[in-house]
């Protein structure tokens, strides 16, 4: 029967023979010296020498191959039979030895079978091939009476652990019992059945390895990948599914007549098509994922997993969902859900939806006193909806407000609680396949919301943090602009001052015109440097000598006056916001000239450019300070000696010139002055067309001379 190569048989026991030895490997790697872990061991081995033996059979018929897969399908058989008889140890060690002397008796039949040329003993050939395949079918119905001893002699609480190893061998010896039945009644082997006699025996494999997985009493550390088991049952099903369409298939072709061959090829694209719809099912994987979870593992959910699973989801934010979105699908994987809304607390303790997923938009706004959210907050309960239905009483207290009940497909209530504090809650929608809430999938559930609270409580936090500093940034900028006001009020008290002197003058006149005209430009400058939020001016090239000449223009009416000492160069440039270097230069000057009586001195004296630096020095004989006010307050905001000073002048001065690549430093003692050095980085870039580089308006005549009394 086999003298042609079968394709089929060589991929089908090809197949059985490499998974066989994977797990084999696996076992011998996990094996801690269990004597059904050796058993099993056994098993696995012995099934591999024989899967590649009937795959070289398949592909180079022979004698001498046919009778070393019979002496391999017998040492199969025997070591299967001395797997489950050490299951079977305590009947036997009880004194019920027979399985032991059954196991026994069938062996050496079966290897008499084999060994014993059956032709000599028989004149007809029909009896002669029957009496080896009767042997076999009788060590099958054995196997399965071993199998059916191993599942009884279980209590009944403890038959999950072996329930998937039952079930597989089981099936296993079935097949085997219907192959040799069907060879006994006609005196020969089917081909086709033998053919994928590997793949029927490969697909017991995943089930042996969960039942090894829950036996840590075989001392086998086994770990069974939740997923592994998933993916190769959807695999056997997607199998078996093609298979009857094949036959159905087959059958239509020779019964149809003319027509049977175009409806095979339809009926095989409509299985085709069907499968495809399925496999790309939402519906159709959760309702296997729920199958293979409830009944080939103690528990629900492989939690490892579920959790690199629920993090990795709340992580979806940087593929094109936000992070309420990815709760509710990080939420919603959990228990097979579609998706969903999430309602989250705003500042007026109000309950909002903030975020949706493949769920309808929900104008509802729950408050924070309202029975569902005070529920939520306190009990911190999953309100089941279909459950609240049925049996109102268990949710006592709580009333649902009527938009909940009428949403359509919610499903789950999921509260979300953070530091005490109910941050928000998620509304599930009905699951894609039917989906039981027990105590396992309620501790997930609650374990997994507290994680999302707290990812959505540190996403509130960060934003006030940044409106925070938003207005921190507005505040601090409004606060140098008032600094700035101040010291533009304080030019015009001296302008009014000296106005009831001088008024009649000329060129005092003229002169308060200018200052008048230089106030308002620059308080429209601070105006919109206020109301842009940013520096108006961009940096560029400032010749420093006219900015300090500018500097003594306009201090000119103050005592004592300002002493100017410039390089001979008579051109030093730096890299700075005009307008900005000139405020903070200014304000240096300013507090020497507030320090200093009418009778003594203050200097600014520019140096040439040293080491790539430009130094300005300014100098007072003023009242000085202490090292321990310079050390320790002088450089920090709102920190001053001056009445009705707001101590922001020396900070932005400081933050500037760092800003700028530059340094300042105090020299400075009390009762003998001080001296400030600003060292800037210069500026080797030369004015564009001979133009202005100061980055402001050319002093005046009023501004560039002074004011005679």
């Amino acid at each position: 029967m086999f003298s042609e190569s079968s394709v089929v048989a060589v991929w089908g026991y090809g197949v059985a023979a490499a998974a066989y030895a994977v797990f084999a490997l696996y076992l011998l790697r996990a094996w801690r010296g269990g004597r059904a872990g050796g058993a099993l061991l056994l098993a696995v081995a012995a099934s591999v020498a024989w899967a590649a033996c009937s795959a070289l059979l398949a592909a180079s018929p022979g004698g001498l191959l046919l009778r070393l897969a019979g002496g391999l399908e017998v040492l199969r058989v025997v070591a299967w039979y001395a797997f489950l008889l050490v299951l079977l140890q305590p009947l036997w060690a009880a004194g019920r030895r027979w399985p032991v002397l059954l196991a026994a008796a069938a062996s050496a039949a079966m290897l008499a079978a084999v060994l014993v040329p059956t032709e000599l003993l028989f004149d007809d050939a029909a009896d002669a091939v029957k009496l080896p395949l009767g042997v076999f079918l009788a060590a099958a119905v054995f196997g399965l009476v071993l199998v059916e001893q191993v599942f009884r002699g279980l209590p009944r609480d403890s038959r999950w652990a072996l329930k998937p190893l039952c079930l597989g061998l089981a099936a296993s010896w079935m097949f085997e019992l219907y192959f040799f039945a069907d060879g006994f009644l006609f005196a020969r082997l089917d081909a086709d059945v033998w053919s994928v006699r590997g793949l029927v025996h490969a697909m017991v494999i995943p089930l042996v390895a969960v039942s090894a997985a829950r036996n840590p009493s075989w001392t086998l550390r086994i770990a069974v990948s939740r997923e592994i088991v998933f993916h190769s049952t959807a695999l056997a099903v997607a199998g078996a599914y093609l298979l009857v369409i094949a036959g159905a298939g087959y059958y239509v072709r020779y019964v149809g007549g003319d027509w049977g061959r175009a409806l095979q090829t339809a009926l095989l694209f409509a299985g085709l098509l069907m499968l495809g719809l399925l496999v790309g099912s939402g519906a159709s994987r959760a309702r296997l994922r729920v199958l293979v979870n409830k009944h080939l593992f103690p528990y629900r959910y492989d939690y490892r997993n579920e959790w690199l699973r629920f993090t990795q989801a709340l992580s979806a934010a940087d593929d094109g969902l936000d992070l309420g979105q990815s709760v509710i699908k990080a939420l919603s994987d959990l228990v097979e859900s579609p998706g969903g809304g999430l309602w989250l607390r705003t500042a007026d303790g109000r309950y909002p939806q903030h975020s949706r997923l493949n769920s309808p938009p929900c104008d509802a706004v729950e408050e924070e006193g309202g029975s569902l959210c005070a529920f939520l907050a306190e009990r911190e309960w999953v309100v089941n909806l279909e459950e609240f239905r049925v049996r109102r009483s268990h949710y006592e207290g709580l009333e649902l407000p009527a938009w909940l009940l009428h949403l359509e497909d919610a499903w789950l209530v999921l509260p979300l609680v953070s530091g005490g504090r109910l941050v928000g809650f998620v509304v599930l929608n009905a699951p894609r396949a039917p989906f039981e809430i027990n105590w396992e999938v309620l501790d997930l559930l609650k374990t997994a919301q507290r994680q999302a609270a707290s990812y959505l409580a540190r996403m509130q936090v960060t934003e006030a943090l940044i409106e925070a500093r938003k207005f921190d940034s507005f505040n601090r900028m409004s606060a140098f602009v008032v600094h700035d006001l101040k010291n533009l009020v304080a030019q015009l008290s001296l302008m009014l001052k000296n106005a009831e002197r001088h008024r009649d003058n000329p060129e005092f006149q003229q002169d308060m015109l200018e200052t008048v005209a230089h106030v308002e430009s620059r308080m429209r400058a601070l105006m919109g440097q206020l109301q842009e939020k940013r520096s108006i001016d961009a940096t560029r090239a400032v010749d420093l000598c006219a900015l300090v000449e500018r500097i003594r223009s306009t201090k000119r009416t103050q005592r004592p006056p300002l002493e100017l000492a410039l390089p001979e160069q008579g051109s030093v440039q730096v890299v700075a916001h005009g307008d900005r270097l000139e405020r903070v230069l200014g304000h240096l000057v300013q507090n020497a000239l507030d320090a200093t009586p009418d009778d003594g001195n203050v200097a600014l004296k520019l140096h040439d450019e040293e080491d790539g630096f430009v130094t300005l020095e300014v100098r007072d004989s003023g009242c000085g300070m202490t090292p321990e006010f310079i050390r320790e307050r002088l450089s920090r905001p709102f920190q001053t000696t001056k009445e009705g000073g707001m101590g922001l002048g020396v900070y932005e001065t400081s933050q500037y010139i760092r800003e700028l690549g530059g340094t300042i430093t105090y020299d400075s003692g009390k009762g003998c002055g001080t001296r400030v050095t600003v060292r800037l980085p210069a500026s080797r870039r030369d004015a564009p067309d001979g133009g202005d580089v100061s980055g402001a308006p050319a002093p005046t005549r009023a501004e560039s001379e002074p004011l005679r009394a």
